[in-house]
């Protein structure tokens, strides 16, 4: 199948819509699909959902931190979320059988492509050689950056730089499994009390595995927000993590009121929630009709993909380069071979 790749850049802008508009047109002159975008004016941070061929969402991302990189200025930056750069993640995650390997091969491409703007980057995850963490390199946020890197936390590509990007910080780019992200509103329970839960949930205190947590309190709103990634959300159950998560806040007096996902929203958390709470008998991926659909078109429409590529190849140099390079796309690589007239 063609190699499908999910891109999920976070920005640290949530306060001008303009921007938004300006990073998301970007992407989509490149070729991807734009599945989400948002804002937070508390976290001052937008996230955007892409999907697209492994080199469109490469395309799309250095766009992107392009017109990041022109429009923030961290100086002025203050929000709740930690945040070390303009494009501050940018993690690309493999779907539909598409391998990590993929990911991983663009990632660093991306990399490269930022490196080459002036903004240092890190690899994490995946992409790195030793599956750095997100949280630890982004510990202390851009101030611990900017008069130089701390020991032990020289980036993968310095840009030519011996600090971060004075206005535009320092970039992740990572490979990863699908990963959840969700924030739940609390109300009764103090600041401290919900730090004590966060610490109780996450992985790195000993908690929940794969779970990551903070407790935040949004000064416009007026809300506190236990904000959770759940790693590798297609092998855990998001029903756990939240039966905890909700416990722990009953125990300290209050309740939670709503539960924001950040981006799309994963089918495990769905089918399995559902499951969990309708008793569902036989209930596993299988049997949901979003996947079983899209696998239906994908076979009906594989033979016609065969022959659309067939032609291509039999007609070699008289198809334009833009058809030919389309097919390449498109064609099965376990099926189909290179087609004449592309450069070795």
């Amino acid at each position: 199948m063609m190699p499908v790749l999910e891109a999920v850049p976070n920005f640290s802008e949530g306060r001008d819509p303009e921007f938004l508009r300006e990073v998301t047109t970007e992407m989509e002159r490149e070729g991807v699909e734009v599945l989400d975008a948002s804002a937070d004016r508390d976290h001052h941070r937008s996230v955007v959902t892409l999907v697209g061929a492994p080199e469109q969402v490469e395309a799309a991302l250095v766009a992107s931190a392009r017109v990041a990189i022109e429009r923030i200025d961290l100086r002025r930056h203050r929000g709740v979320h930690p945040r070390i750069g303009a494009i501050d993640v940018a993690p690309l995650v493999p779907l539909v059988r598409t391998p990590m390997e993929t990911a991983v091969a663009s990632a660093r491409r991306v990399a490269d492509g930022i490196a080459a703007l002036g903004v240092p980057v890190y690899l994490y995850g995946r992409a790195s050689s030793e599956n750095a963490s997100l949280p630890a390199l982004r510990r202390g946020g851009f101030e611990a950056l900017r008069d130089g890197f701390p020991e032990g936390r020289k980036p993968c590509l310095s840009a030519g730089r011996r600090a971060a990007h004075p206005t535009a910080g320092a970039t992740c780019v990572g490979a990863r499994p699908l990963l959840l992200a969700w924030n739940l509103v609390v109300e009764g329970v103090s600041r401290s009390a919900l730090a004590s839960l966060a610490r109780e949930l996450r992985e790195s205190d000993g908690g929940i595995p794969g779970v990551r947590a903070l407790a935040l309190h949004l000064e416009e709103s007026g809300l506190a927000q236990l904000s959770m990634n759940l790693e590798d959300a297609d092998t855990r159950d998001p029903d756990v993590v939240f039966e905890a998560a909700e416990a722990g806040v009953r125990s300290r007096g209050g309740r939670v009121v709503a539960t924001e996902v950040i981006g799309m929203i994963p089918d495990t958390l769905v089918l399995r929630t559902s499951a969990r709470r309708l008793r569902l008998l036989d209930a596993h991926p299988g049997r949901l009709l979003s996947a079983r659909l899209a696998g239906h078109l994908a076979r009906r429409g594989a033979s016609d993909l065969e022959a659309l590529v067939s032609w291509v190849r039999t007609c070699g140099s008289a198809v334009p380069d833009h058809v030919r390079r389309a097919a390449e796309r498109l064609a099965l690589p376990s099926t189909i071979t290179p087609i004449p007239g592309d450069p070795a």
